[in-house]
């Protein structure tokens, strides 16, 4: 598998060893990648006041077989995005990211329709096992989520978040198991080839997802998530938490559907608890 070379790393990776011509050069494209990726070979030596000797030797020392392939992978590494290579300024602190949780909850508040959450939920209580799948970082902590929150109500639930172990597990289901799919992009690849597997033979799919993804194309049900990234990166991003919302909407609606047999097993786990730990009454079921 080629993996392509990350040139602004490398450019700062082998910084302390270059030449003083190199490392002006160094510096004509770090500080604008853009005009370095569109110069030609005259300008950029002009910008770094080298001799166009020097911008080719410069090439050479990064691995390039020339100017041009440098200014291919300036270009690509362009593509991430700006955010990520020049940092932008960030004056709303700590209290900014209370205003993120609150700001992305706010922008979900009405993206999950009841005809969705219904046949979710009608999925979920006609099914044999639940299984949900997450990867990365906030999808395989919510993934996680909806197996605590719904082993409570005496659902059958298992989360994964190994993409070769979920692979597995989906060619051995049937037409009685739902897969619950969690990605916020929604073009994570080896969730997608997870719903494709588990549909192909049989299994329901239902995605907790952006619903213009490729993962939601694939699904019988999609739950939408709606994300807002912004340009400061050093900030959480605040996307999970309308992933967990989604996970509660969905959790709410089946214990309510079912509030005897909710009832009765939440009240279980109050009775063990208690006898478990000390403190009030009021105190959260296993959290």
């Amino acid at each position: 598998m080629n993996v392509e070379i990350d040139i602004v790393s490398r450019i700062n990776e082998v910084y302390p060893e270059l030449k003083g011509t190199e490392k002006k050069v160094a510096h004509a494209i770090i500080d604008d990648l853009e005009f370095a990726a569109s110069a030609s070979i005259t300008e950029l030596a002009e910008q770094a006041a080298v001799s166009e000797a020097s911008v080719t030797r410069f090439s050479k020392t990064l691995g390039c077989r020339n100017i041009r392939e440098l200014k291919m992978k300036i270009t690509k590494s362009l593509a991430i995005g700006q955010r990520f290579i020049y940092e932008k300024p960030d004056e709303s602190g700590i209290g900014g990211i209370y205003e993120s949780a609150k700001n992305i909850i706010h922008a979900n508040r009405n993206a999950i329709s009841e005809d969705a959450l219904n046949k979710a939920c009608e999925l979920i209580v006609g099914s044999r096992q639940v299984l949900s799948v997450g990867m990365g970082g906030g999808s395989t902590i919510m993934a996680q989520e909806l197996q605590f929150r719904l082993f409570r109500l005496g659902f059958v639930i298992t989360a994964y978040n190994d993409g070769l172990l979920s692979r597995m597990v989906a060619s051995t289901i049937d037409k009685s198991d739902v897969f619950v799919v969690m990605s916020v992009s929604g073009y994570t690849q080896e969730i997608i080839d997870v719903a494709v597997i588990a549909k192909q033979y049989g299994a329901k799919i239902i995605a907790i997802t952006n619903p213009d993804s490729e993962l939601a194309k694939v699904s019988d049900v999609t739950l939408p998530i709606l994300s807002e990234e912004g340009d400061f990166i050093y900030k959480p991003s605040a996307s999970r938490y309308a992933m967990m919302v989604a996970v509660d909407i969905l959790a709410y609606r089946l214990a309510v559907m079912q509030k005897q047999r909710s009832r009765d097993k939440l009240r279980r786990i109050k009775i063990n608890l208690d006898n478990h730990r000390s403190g009030g009454d009021r105190q959260p079921l296993g959290d």
